[in-house]
């Protein structure tokens, strides 16, 4: 191992210690001079702006959670489309073509899902979100 090994990590700890250095102090001087009084519109869930009606632990429809997963999904497969786009010119027509083949699958995916109506938020959905 060389001499000056751990010479490489100077500017790590240097920068850990100007953050403990900035941080220790902020959240002393917050804790000893912050207000503490407690009111019932301070205890309030905040939900821009709109004040909150029913029970914070309500359930939510299954929805909610599908629809996040499929945004999930077909973002990263968007995702895939940005080192395509660069090295385009080095893949000629056999980059080109493949892509077709990768957005068709996409497409198809996505057809699927919404002929499942997975994605209908209207009350009279044509197919329950557990056949999906």
């Amino acid at each position: 191992m060389p001499e000056n090994y751990y010479i490489r990590y100077l500017p790590l700890v240097l920068h850990l210690v100007a953050a403990l250095l900035i941080a220790l102090p902020v959240l002393v001087l917050t804790t000893l001079i912050g207000r503490r009084k407690k009111f019932a519109q301070k205890m309030q869930a905040y939900e821009c702006g709109i004040t909150p009606t029913g029970d914070t632990r309500g359930r939510f429809s299954v929805k909610f959670y599908l629809v996040g997963m499929l945004f999930i999904l077909f973002d990263v497969e968007a995702v895939f489309l940005y080192p395509w786009a660069i090295i385009l010119k080095e893949l000629k027509m056999f980059g080109f073509w493949e892509m077709l083949v990768y957005i068709g699958v996409v497409l198809v995916g996505f057809f699927y899902i919404v002929k499942k109506g997975a994605i209908d938020w209207g009350e009279t959905a044509r197919v329950s979100v557990e056949n999906v």
